[in-house]
């Protein structure tokens, strides 16, 4: 209900001023770059980026954001999921967005530009023209089209050729996957998932350009961006001084603990089933139910939505769809032939991941050797498990 309420004020401050920002700027208007740290959620994990208007002249002081949603919109986790969110720019007064950081307790820089009347007055006209019902929505993308690429783009649109980056000072170029790890640790659950979720096409190596959807990056790049042949950067300083807080998680909430409990019971049973010659089908449903289960999703990701990032994900390979289905079968008594030749593919399957994951194809997370070794035992087992049994029925 309060976010629903913050955006229902968004918007009726963002209609009443819209009147106002007619007027010309005085000579003591600024306009300047806000970077935000980081946050304990994971929408906030990346920081944000913003640009202010001041005119104290004419008592003006507002930011404007690219990164406003409707988070009560009732096909927000629809569209979300689907890769179709709109997000929209907003303005609020800068004492709102400062004391929601502070909430927040996350850090806030700025820096002031080193621009004339005329260029402060054509970059809040692009502003107020994106703020126009017909104009203020975008179609988001993590990677190419979020709150921080949109800052460059309106400096870009309004200061002409003569503002110039310089990408000089990036000492080495990332992939997108190696930009997003740098907020994120690696024995949590938000980065498992992300490398679950994101395919192939992020283990490329990003241009300096691309750098620039993280706001961290969109920071340290004005300070080597030129404006007419000067730094466009006039001034820095940090408004909210806030240490960034580690996530740390408890040892037994983290991935690498179940993932750690998940091979141990896996390599138990399979050891007990061997000594016994038996097979626990309750084991065999439960791998085959979660890993069909997390290659429906991937799938799904990957041909059903407009998400750019989940194309070409090579987790499909031991995440296997049909396993789905074969689990089902596998709480049987009498199981076919057949599932023989289907459990070596599955074996085959997570050696081509390896390969993958050695030639850097796709770079997948570092627990997903602790599922690899769990499924490579049961298959394995299984394997042996069913020709025997086929061999003794000869």
């Amino acid at each position: 209900m309060f976010k629903k309420l913050t955006f229902f004020l968004m918007l009726l401050f963002a209609s009443f001023w819209g009147q106002s920002q007619n007027v010309e700027l005085s000579p003591l208007s600024k306009i300047s770059l806000l970077t935000v740290g980081t946050g304990e959620d994971l929408a906030a994990k990346f920081g944000h980026s913003a640009i202010r208007l001041q005119d104290p002249t004419l008592g003006i002081d507002e930011v404007y954001g690219y990164g406003t949603y409707d988070f009560e919109d009732p096909n927000f986790y629809l569209n979300f999921t689907r890769g179709k969110l709109s997000y929209t720019i907003s303005r609020i007064p800068f004492k709102y967005f400062d004391y929601s950081y502070q909430q927040e307790k996350r850090w806030i820089r700025e820096q002031v530009l080193e621009l004339d009347v005329q260029q402060r007055t054509k970059i809040v006209a692009f502003l107020e023209n994106n703020l126009l019902p017909e104009n203020k929505k975008y179609k988001y993308d993590f990677l190419f089209d979020n709150c921080a690429t949109r800052i460059p783009m309106v400096f870009e649109k309004t200061l002409g050729s003569t503002f110039n980056f310089d990408y000089s000072y990036l000492e080495d170029q990332l992939t997108f996957r190696e930009l997003i790890r740098l907020k994120l640790n690696p024995n949590s659950w938000s980065n498992f998932g992300i490398d679950l979720a994101l395919g192939s096409v992020i283990d490329r190596e990003a241009t300096p350009y691309e750098h620039l959807f993280l706001p961290i990056y969109v920071y340290e790049q004005m300070k080597h961006t030129t404006l007419d042949g000067k730094p466009i950067v006039k001034k820095e300083s940090v408004l909210l001084d806030i240490p960034e807080q580690e996530n740390r998680a408890l040892i037994f909430l983290t991935p690498l603990f179940w993932l750690g409990i998940l091979l141990v019971l896996v390599c138990y049973i399979t050891y007990t089933d061997y000594k016994n010659f038996r097979r626990n089908k309750w084991l065999d449903f439960f791998l085959f139910s979660v890993t069909g289960l997390a290659g429906v999703l991937i799938v799904f990701l990957w041909f059903g939505t407009d998400h750019l990032a989940t194309k070409g994900n090579f987790n499909s390979l031991w995440a296997f769809a049909p396993n789905i289905f074969i689990a089902f079968l596998m709480v049987k008594r009498n199981i076919p032939e057949w599932i023989i030749t289907y459990i070596i593919f599955l074996t085959i399957l997570l050696g081509i991941t390896c390969v993958l994951w050695m030639f850097k194809i796709q770079v997948f997370s570092i627990l997903l050797v602790i599922v690899l070794l769990a499924l490579a035992v049961r298959y394995l087992y299984l394997i042996f498990y069913f020709k025997s049994k086929h061999l003794t029925k000869k």
